[in-house]
């Protein structure tokens, strides 16, 4: 039923002054309501269906985030927001002598419950407790300890130590001098962008599950606001499944049917507890997509992203599907397999640099100071 409204309505634009007439009549509503925000109101009012369902997403994240903070879980998100503000404090210079205070006890009430439920035998990231452990005793050991916030929380955290293997617990902060550098040269890491194409035609072979999880660490390694790493990619490999699943976005239309692998990447809302971080699931799940991308590239695979759009029939479709929660937000799917040698791959022009890079431009379309010189063109590779 959907598949036919669709095609009645391009049918139906196809026709000019029908396609002209529509976007009249959407010109001139615009121009009045996006005049001002008072004036967007009413469109925020007429459009609630369209964002309902991110703003009760929003809303159901908030509460689950509150309500997981007494559950057992492997990850702890609250935990890994806390130690991460911990290691940038440590990090800053000046150093100051005392840091923290106003979340320290509640770190250490997070790492306690953490630790409690692993002592118990609960599944646990233990990767995560051993990061943990390592930055809060890194901290104890370089801020005032005469401080009686910290003083009272130092003995709460040695009261609560796990045994950690002493090698495992130096994952703390460490110079850029000490960082193990890669040989990867820019021409290599441009070369392998230029190859990454988006293969929408594939053998039908099955994808290597050990080849997914290669080019995954790669993806994790992906910048992410408080290392919450607030995503999760559902991958897809049985014949059925992928069928099932590939067919729901508009995106894949035409060549769902020969994807081999499909992997759905998940933002999941629960990791915030205020609504201005609702956009933050977008931000990190893409940022690790490019990578995990790039990664299956190196493995001989090739990917295309399916767009995903805020659609309520495929909302409520790829919901069903996946068991998803309310707070769980699909961002993209992710068609991969081996490329097949003769198909076609768009060319996809890319804009020139000068199109989307300004330097020191405030918005103001005036010709660049004699003194600093407008950069010009794209570099010249040897």
């Amino acid at each position: 039923m959907l598949n036919k409204l669709k095609t009645f309505v391009k049918q139906l634009l196809a026709i000019v002054w029908v396609r002209r007439l529509y976007e009249g009549v959407v010109r001139f509503l615009l121009e009045i309501l996006a005049a001002n925000r008072i004036t967007s109101l009413v469109y925020s009012i007429l459009s609630i269906p369209t964002f309902n369902r991110e703003q009760f997403a929003v809303l159901r994240g908030r509460r689950d985030y509150y309500r997981n903070l007494s559950k057992e879980r492997a990850t702890r998100t609250e935990l890994r927001r806390n130690i991460h503000r911990l290691e940038k404090g440590i990090i800053m210079q000046p150093r100051r002598k005392v840091f923290a205070l106003d979340y320290l006890i509640e770190t250490i009430e997070y790492y306690e419950k953490a630790i409690k439920d692993y002592a118990a035998g609960c599944a646990a990231d233990e990767g995560e407790l051993i990061w943990a452990h390592g930055v809060l005793n890194d901290y104890f050991s370089i801020v005032d300890p005469e401080n009686v916030v910290v003083a009272g929380a130092r003995n709460r955290f040695s009261a609560t130590t796990s045994s950690f293997n002493p090698e495992d617990i130096r994952r703390i902060p460490y110079k850029r001098s000490d960082t193990k550098m890669s040989n990867v040269a820019y021409e290599d890491l441009l070369a392998l962008s230029q190859q990454r194409r988006s293969v929408r035609w594939f053998q039908q072979k099955p994808v290597p599950r050990d080849l997914i999880d290669k080019a995954l660490l790669v993806g994790r390694q992906s910048p992410t606001a408080c290392n919450r790493m607030p995503y999760e990619f559902r991958i897809f490999d049985d014949p059925m499944m992928v069928k099932k699943v590939a067919g729901i976005p508009f995106g894949a239309g035409g060549y769902g049917h020969q994807i081999p692998t499909v992997a759905v990447v998940i933002g999941r809302l629960n990791h915030y507890f205020s609504p201005r971080d609702r956009h933050v699931i977008y931000v990190d799940a893409s940022l690790a997509a490019m990578p995990f991308m790039l990664g299956l590239e190196t493995l001989g695979l090739s990917s295309s992203v399916i767009n995903w759009p805020d659609f309520e029939p495929l909302e409520g479709k790829m919901q069903k599907a996946l068991n998803l929660d309310y707070d769980e937000r699909v961002i993209m799917l992710i068609a991969i397999g081996y490329a097949d040698p003769d198909g076609l791959i768009p060319f996809s022009e890319k804009k020139s640099l000068d199109v989307i890079r300004r330097y020191n431009d405030l918005g103001v379309r005036a010709a660049a100071p004699a003194e600093v010189p407008a950069a010009q063109g794209e570099p010249k590779l040897a």
